[in-house]
């Protein structure tokens, strides 16, 4: 009988760790629970210092906080091996999606990704998702060449008010933009930039001051202050720092920033700011998971979908009806009657330049073909013809840029990649 109930009492002992054990089995692993919620992880190239990365952090935050989710942060991980080990490590952790923000970061989320095949992995701005065939691997960006194009009208329209006061000249409107790298992203920003100011003040030319690097606001600075020395009348960019517009600030020069409104900073010269809102996005691929769904490999915000804004205009700099103008412009773009990479619009002269290679132009020097890289492949062969109905068809094809043309009006002063 002692026998009988020492086995009784190991099998009642078995038959609960086996209910304990299926008990658990039986959670889903995106599923609230009681004992919590469900966790996304977000890597940050810097931290809240950066323009770039406070966009992405006040976005993810948001988004967390309205869907009911757990936000996990990692800021300053560089586009090395240190990604992957931040990847796999809020995976590990209970990350149901992994978020990554920086173009550089691409390769070692990719590798997490093949690691976790059970997590959702999604970067901004990388090229490779729509091709490499991961289930769980997502790129995402949107139409922000709609909203530069937008800011750049403010900026013509700036511009022309200094001309009309004598300022100086129609031609002497000379524009300086202080880039990152000569990346696709940024030459497609800086000329959908440009192709604004010009739809308004047709005598701008422009003047690119690479500094090879995202932020530093040391660099920044310097560019900017160069920009200004050789007699640029406004100044933009596509960098993360606040050294340009401080040094507007400084000079007393118009500037049009990104990512965000500098106005309390720079209240005499900050104009206008456009950004993508990745809050639609966050949401998106959150509510995706937590419903079963599929994240599309490659996904493109727009204006539509509140991911391309501007911010309030700063009347205390801006030139006067320019939001006036602003509206009005955003319609067109709504309605498609204003196409930013209007082929109509832009010349390209030098057609021999490295990056111009495939491109066709007629006898005006107006583009009718070009074939983009738009299939990253080791060889960065140009691949996809984009140019349909006299319109180059930007993020048609891949949710990240390929306009990488260099029209003519626009100067580049130095090469960093």
């Amino acid at each position: 009988m002692k026998n009988f109930k020492k086995i009784l009492a190991v099998v009642m002992a078995i038959a609960l760790i086996a209910t304990v054990f299926a008990a658990c089995g039986e959670k889903e692993p995106n599923a609230e629970t009681p004992e919590g919620k469900m966790k996304v992880g977000f890597i940050f190239l810097h931290d809240e210092n950066s323009t770039y990365d406070k966009n992405f952090i006040d976005a993810a935050v948001a988004a967390c906080e309205e869907l009911g989710v757990e936000y996990v942060g990692k800021t300053n991980i560089p586009e090395n091996a240190d990604c992957y080990e931040a990847a796999a490590d809020l995976a590990d952790s209970g990350c149901s999606i992994v978020f990554a923000d920086s173009f550089g970061h691409e390769q070692f989320v990719m590798q997490a990704a093949e690691e976790f095949p059970n997590v959702q992995f999604c970067h901004a701005t990388g090229t490779m998702a729509h091709t490499a065939g991961l289930a769980n691997f997502h790129n995402a960006f949107a139409s922000i060449y709609e909203g530069r194009y937008l800011a750049g009208v403010a900026a013509g329209m700036k511009l022309n008010e200094m001309i009309e006061a004598g300022e100086f000249t129609a031609d002497e409107a000379k524009i300086g933009y202080v880039g990152a790298f000569t990346y696709a992203e940024v030459i497609s920003g800086y000329t959908s930039f440009f192709l604004g100011a010009r739809s308004v003040c047709p005598t701008a030319t422009m003047e690119v001051q690479f500094t090879g690097s995202w932020y530093d606001e040391t660099g920044e600075k310097e560019a900017a202050t160069t920009l200004i020395n050789r007699g640029c009348k406004l100044i933009s960019q596509h960098a993360d720092s606040m050294g340009a517009p401080t040094a507007c600030e400084s000079a007393g020069v118009p500037n049009v920033s990104y990512n965000g409104s500098t106005v309390a900073t720079c209240p005499n010269t900050f104009i206008i700011s456009s950004k993508i809102d990745w809050t639609p996005y966050f949401k998106y691929m959150i509510n995706c998971v937590k419903e079963g769904k599929a994240i599309d490999a490659d996904w493109t915000g727009t204006i539509a979908t509140g991911s391309v804004v501007v911010t309030e205009v700063n009347e205390q700099a801006a030139a006067e009806g320019t939001q006036a103008k602003l509206d009005e412009v955003k319609k067109g773009l709504e309605d498609g009657t204003i196409k930013v990479f209007d082929t109509s619009t832009f010349t390209v002269s030098n057609i021999t330049d490295t990056i111009n290679t495939g491109a066709v132009v007629d006898a005006d020097k107006h583009l009718t073909s070009y074939k983009a890289d738009v299939n990253t492949d080791a060889a960065y062969e140009k691949d996809t013809e984009v140019v349909e109905n006299g319109q180059f068809m930007e993020s048609k094809y891949r949710s990240a840029p390929y306009f990488d043309l260099r029209i003519d009006g626009i100067t580049t002063l130095n090469e960093k990649f």
